[in-house]
């Protein structure tokens, strides 16, 4: 049985070595003009190849966007985690700055605990907010103080209410925020920091303003960062760019809760395949060694 197989497998070896040489045959024969067809067709797709790559990436949006630069995010690295102080930043922001028109319908208070505040501070945060509860013995509903079970609550009761306090436009939820948009985290950045007066030839509606990254660079927002207008609890500068980072981070926290967990399976997995793929080499030496260095001799 086991000579049957290895004379099975040497000849499937040798037919295949058979095979690439006559197609090297067949090649070799082609004409210098079918050579540099060849070779000028190959380097033509290539070069398509690389440059519908290139436009994915750098002309992702319409000629009329400005595509979002890449800033330079700590946790961007392969095995770098999100910024904790950072994150604590970026929700005093969204507290203090965003929360008045922005949801975060999917974040509860219990999430904070443990990552950027202890369990005595996201108690007293939850305590801060009213929450509808109920109905009671009478049958109606009532206000009460936050739990940490509660998730963070809605600045607007419905979206019609939110449309008719923003000149009709709906503030989206951030919980998802950075991966539901093209560009992520430097996109919420670019957003932030992007209002500026709007060129010669372009006007915009009242209630708009001009916002270079903004797709359609007309945006019902208006500039919600400026320099100092929080004070943070550990002394950082609160500059505009500073504000942007830390509320950009916080909201890809909430977005990817796990991000930093995901990151620590996936270095433990190239520890472990660093460990195994030696071991799967030596293994396939091992046991197809015989098999390579067998002399096999066929009858014409």
């Amino acid at each position: 049985m086991t000579s049957t197989l290895c004379r099975n497998i040497g000849s499937k070896l040798l037919l295949v070595q058979h095979g690439r040489h006559l197609r090297k045959q067949q090649i070799s024969h082609f004409s210098r003009a079918k050579k540099i067809a060849l070779g000028t067709s190959a380097f033509v797709a290539g070069a398509g190849a690389f440059t519908a790559l290139a436009l994915h990436y750098s002309v992702h949006a319409s000629e009329d966007e400005l595509h979002t630069p890449s800033y330079p995010f700590k946790h961007k690295g392969t095995f770098t985690t999100l910024d904790t102080a950072s994150v604590r930043r970026g929700f005093q922001v969204y507290q203090q700055v965003c929360a008045a028109c922005h949801s975060l319908n999917y974040l509860a208070f219990r999430s904070l605990v443990g990552y950027t505040h202890t369990e005595e501070e996201a108690k007293a945060i939850a305590a801060e907010a009213q929450i509808e509860d109920g109905p009671n013995e009478k049958g109606k509903m009532f206000m009460r103080p936050g739990k940490l079970s509660d998730y963070m609550p809605k600045p607007y009761k419905n979206d019609e209410e939110a449309r008719a306090a923003n000149n009709g436009a709906l503030p989206p939820d951030l919980s998802y925020i950075v991966i539901a948009r093209h560009g992520n985290e430097d996109y919420i950045f670019s957003v932030l920091t992007g209002y500026y007066d709007p060129p010669a030839g372009v006007s915009i509606a009242d209630g708009q303003y001009f916002n270079a990254y903004f797709p359609g660079q007309a945006i019902s927002m208006a500039q919600a960062l400026y320099n100092e207008i929080i004070e943070y609890e550990d002394g950082t500068p609160a500059t505009q760019s500073q504000l942007a980072k830390d509320v950009a981070t916080f909201l890809r926290w909430t977005s990817e809760p796990h991000h930093d967990e995901k990151k620590l399976y996936g270095f433990r997995l190239v520890l472990f395949a660093a460990m195994l793929v030696p071991l799967c080499w030596y293994l396939k030496k091992r046991t197809f060694s015989h098999i390579k260095s067998k002399k096999l001799a066929f009858k014409a």
